[in-house]
């Protein structure tokens, strides 16, 4: 008999991941920013490649358009980014449409037309925003869902560009990037605009980074402010305060700026130019707290509400104590009414005042949406008028509870108690009535409307895609048209009755470790429509994982998904690392059917085994 002790077991070798090639890109509307060619990825053979899955619509899509500017500039001989536009909303499916998200978001890149969505399903891609790296030799190496993955693709790079270089497969040298020609008008993609104190109107130019004034008569230029881009970064919304002053939301820098029309100066009072991240101070000295992409702002019971799209809230600025706050929404992007700690918004991008409402077009569930203060207490509750959700949108006129909107950017309060809502993706200005809880349609034609204001007895439209103000006289009665519905163009996952596993798929980035200094690092929500559909498995966790038992009597709806992790440099030589927030919200529709899949994974950054 041996009484030696037996051998330890050996642990399992790594499992070798097999190679992936890159699927093809696919799409009917076509190339841009290529000087006409179709690019193929054989043309793009010996490049490193990002392709960046984005639709115009969605605010952190903008985000990471922005994130991956310094990554482009500083490797531009050897990295190739190429968008692919994959669109939610059915006016994003036009391409005219897109030619214009190009220009006005001064994409350098080149862009992939996908309105059917065929390379999004070839490549297996759940969310917008996401981030594919393909090597030089065309093989798939990394997957990122979400904001805030810069500085791990700037890695992935710079390790890809060695290897490469070393095996002979890195080609150096131009890419195929193609400008287009300018176009010589006054206004570029206008966003908002105000009445001035004096007549004029004041206009926020976005793509020339500017504010224009304009004479009463909405065509002729008095004056430009802010040289472009030294300023303002694609202003917004606009504010006038009661002394005459004009509050700036200037988005791209996260901030609030403060134009005084009669000196011409403009000065930051709210915002540190950094974007806000999970963890950040949310209350504080204006000029000491972090904002996320400032879209409007109103002014409403002595403070300036600001519409946060960045983080699905609205904030306040109060100009006596210069501090910040939120005051409405959780972070979390969906609708849900209730007391204004406890709501959701989706992308608020328009506000409006009125005596008892602060009105809110909360444009990603294409709802008209209001704040009231509570009567029951010293606080503010949110409510919906018009619209359902994430999914559903639309042009439908009548009773609010039935009416639909597609993403609509502005809302504008009217003389008669009732506002006008920019529905942007319908082209139309639409009205809602809150006396009779009726929608109607006040003009058609329109190219993306994105604010109105009342002057006199007319509505002086903001008309963005065709860089003017248009000017309507307001009908006394609506025009009502034929009903549209829409749901969003995502087909829905086969998923089996029962349980389903959900798995969000993270790892940290190379030469990061997850962060679990001040508690656990991941967090995980869970939620859906109908809230019938989940039996059991909502609510909110720190695991990234969660066995979700679902309703077999409800056949379809949606997860709502939200997850965050935090990695940091695994320096032991740094005493104070630099830590990353990695985030991503999902909407995944789903069809209960047998055979369906009994896992569904969701990729935050890495690839799903």
């Amino acid at each position: 008999m041996n009484d030696a002790a037996p051998a330890p077991t050996p642990a399992p070798a790594p499992r070798k991941r097999a190679r992936v090639r890159a699927p093809e890109l696919i799409g009917k509307g076509g190339w841009l920013n290529t000087g006409g060619k179709d690019l193929t990825l054989a043309d793009l053979r010996g490049k490193c490649v990002v392709v960046d899955f984005w639709t115009f619509c969605c605010i952190n899509c903008l985000h990471v358009l922005d994130e991956l500017r310094e990554l482009e500039e500083k490797h531009r001989d050897t990295l190739v980014i190429v968008g692919v536009h994959s669109p939610k909303f059915v006016h994003e499916a036009e391409h005219q449409a897109v030619v214009d998200a190009v220009e006005r978001y001064e994409v350098h890149h080149p862009v992939l037309d996908d309105p059917e969505l065929a390379t999004w399903k070839q490549y297996a891609v759940r969310a917008w925003p996401t981030l594919v790296v393909i090597d030089p030799e065309g093989y798939v190496v990394a997957q990122h869902a979400g904001e805030g993955h810069a500085n791990a693709i700037r890695a992935l790079v710079e390790e890809l560009e060695a290897e490469h270089e070393a095996k002979g497969t890195l080609r150096r040298g131009d890419g195929p990037y193609v400008p287009p020609e300018p176009v010589a008008t006054d206004l570029r993609f206008p966003g908002k605009a105000v009445l001035l104190p004096s007549g004029n109107l004041l206009v926020s130019d976005t793509t020339r980074h500017q504010l224009v004034e304009l004479e009463p008569d909405g065509e002729t230029v008095v004056r430009r402010i802010g040289a472009e881009g030294e300023v303002f970064r694609e202003p917004q919304g606009l504010a006038v305060l009661p002394d005459g002053k004009v509050v700036v939301a200037d988005t791209v820098h996260h901030a609030l700026g403060l134009f005084d029309p009669a000196t011409g100066t403009v000065e930051r009072i709210a915002g540190t130019g950094r974007q806000w991240w999970q963890g950040s101070p949310t209350s504080g000295p204006a000029l000491d707290v972090d904002l996320s992409s400032p879209w409007d702002v109103a002014w409403w019971q002595g403070k300036v509400w600001i519409a946060m799209a960045g983080v699905h809230q609205i904030w306040t600025y109060d100009p006596e104590t210069r501090t910040v706050e939120v005051a409405a929404g959780t972070t979390n992007e969906g609708l849900v009414d209730g007391p204004a700690a406890e709501a959701w918004f989706a992308q608020p991008s328009g506000l409006a005042a009125t005596a008892d409402r602060l009105w809110v077009a909360d444009s990603e569930t294409s709802a008209l949406r209001w704040i009231e203060r509570d009567g029951d207490g010293d606080g503010y509750v949110v409510r919906t008028a018009v619209g359902t959700g994430l999914f559903d949108f639309g042009h439908r006129d009548g009773a609010a509870d039935q009416a639909l909107l597609q993403h609509p950017l502005g809302v504008t309060a009217l003389p008669d108690g009732s506002v006008a809502v920019s529905d942007t993706y319908n082209h139309a200005l639409r009205r809602f009535d809150p006396a009779s809880g009726e929608v109607t349609t006040l003009a058609t034609d329109l190219r993306e409307p994105s604010d109105a204001v009342v002057v006199g007895e007319d509505v002086v439209v903001v008309e963005s895609a065709r860089h003017r103000l248009t000017r309507l006289r307001l009908p006394e009665e609506a025009v009502q048209v034929e009903s549209v519905a829409h749901r969003t163009q995502r087909e829905a996952t086969d998923v089996a009755p029962g349980r389903l596993r959900l798995d969000v798929v993270f790892q940290a980035p190379k030469g990061q470790k997850l962060d679990e200094r001040y508690g656990p690092s991941t967090r995980l929500l869970v939620s859906s429509t109908p809230p019938e559909l989940l039996l059991s498995g909502e609510g909110k966790g720190t695991d990234l994982f969660r066995e979700l038992e679902l309703n077999p009597e409800v056949t379809e709806g949606v997860l709502h998904v939200s997850a965050m992790a935090a990695s940091c440099d695994d320096d032991p030589e740094n005493e104070y690392p630099a830590c990353h927030v990695h985030q991503q919200d999902w909407g995944v529709p789903v069809r209960i059917a047998e055979g369906g899949a009994a896992r569904l994974p969701l990729i935050l950054a890495g690839m799903d085994a």
